[in-house]
């Protein structure tokens, strides 16, 4: 979720749900130690909880990027060996780390050594010509004996050679048999599914076989969703936000970042997607503005919405 899932979009989501663990985008090694590390890392303790999720494949680096993240306040932190960007495999790490499941244990354990956050390590269930249910439960083995304190698994293959990382994302089959497979045969471990997951209902259909969870896209493309997660999975006995206060509870976030409204109301856009009015209200943010208060434009969009749906805390979870 490169160049999604920043701190805007976790705030707004966080007004959704409490209790669900938000990730950052991927965030390399290289750029946190090297680089602006103050602002790639920031987050606001409304965002908690939080993981901080890394891409690299040099322990020395990962280890101070994640001494640097334990420091700034996040909950755990991830490594990730299943991205298939080209520019992440150029920088060896990603998904073609699964190819290296020595070099990924290695890794975890120096991570362990370094921090006492949970590690956690998010892949595919195979890479390339090691797609097999073989393939994938040695690697676990392997970085499970480095102390990974929980396994998110992407439950396609990721083809490296051969298709985009847009059609990675769709083109390989869903294979969850696998991953239910590997929880019944690694009992002790704790492991979560990702991949093609839509709703609450998928969701706590999953939990029948694995301990977690992860939503990506489906999150992004509908956000609403995600207000029924903290009542239909954790069993909060708190009221369901409806659109309408979501909305009014995001404008004195917009106000403080005036002068990017754009990077904060882009997160927003399909808000509304599928409702009616839901286009119209796209289009009235985006053009106006272009020229008026952005505070404002938020505030004055829910006009053109159907009152009764604003107020409405329930849908769109099917």
């Amino acid at each position: 979720m490169m160049e999604w899932t920043d701190r805007h979009y976790r705030t707004f989501i966080r007004l959704l749900t409490r209790h669900t663990l938000l990730y950052t985008e991927m965030i390399t090694a290289n750029a946190l130690v090297h680089g602006d590390a103050d602002t790639l890392m920031a987050f606001s303790p409304i965002e908690k909880p939080i993981a901080i999720q890394l891409g690299g494949d040099n322990p020395q680096d990962l280890c101070q990027a994640a001494h640097m993240a334990q420091e700034e306040g996040y909950d755990e932190v991830n490594l990730n060996v299943g991205c298939p960007s080209p520019k992440v495999q150029n920088g060896r790490f990603g998904a073609c780390l699964m190819l290296e499941p020595d070099l990924v244990a290695e890794i975890v354990s120096q991570l362990k050594a370094r921090v006492q956050i949970p590690v956690t390590v998010k892949h595919r269930i195979g890479v390339n010509d090691r797609g097999d249910y073989q393939d994938l439960s040695a690697f676990v083995s392997t970085v499970a004996q480095a102390g990974c304190d929980r396994f998110i698994i992407h439950a396609r293959i990721a083809l490296l050679k051969t298709l985009s990382p847009k059609e990675n994302r769709s083109v390989p089959p869903l294979r969850y048999d696998d991953v239910y497979r590997l929880k019944t045969e690694y009992p002790d471990l704790l492991i979560d599914i990702n991949g093609g997951i839509q709703n609450m209902d998928e969701v706590r259909y999953h939990l029948e076989y694995v301990d977690g969870v992860m939503l990506g896209r489906a999150a992004y493309a509908h956000p609403y969703r995600l207000a029924h997660a903290d009542a239909m999975i954790f069993r909060d006995p708190r009221p369901i936000p409806s659109r309408r206060q979501v909305v009014e509870s995001m404008l004195p976030y917009l106000q403080a970042h005036t002068g990017h409204p754009l990077a904060v109301l882009r997160h927003m856009l399909g808000f509304f997607r599928g409702m009616p009015g839901g286009r119209r209200w796209r289009q009235y943010i985006t053009e106006g503005i272009q020229n008026k208060d952005p505070f404002l434009v938020l505030k004055e969009s829910l006009s053109v919405l159907d009152q009764d749906l604003l107020d409405e805390p329930c849908g769109e979870y099917e």
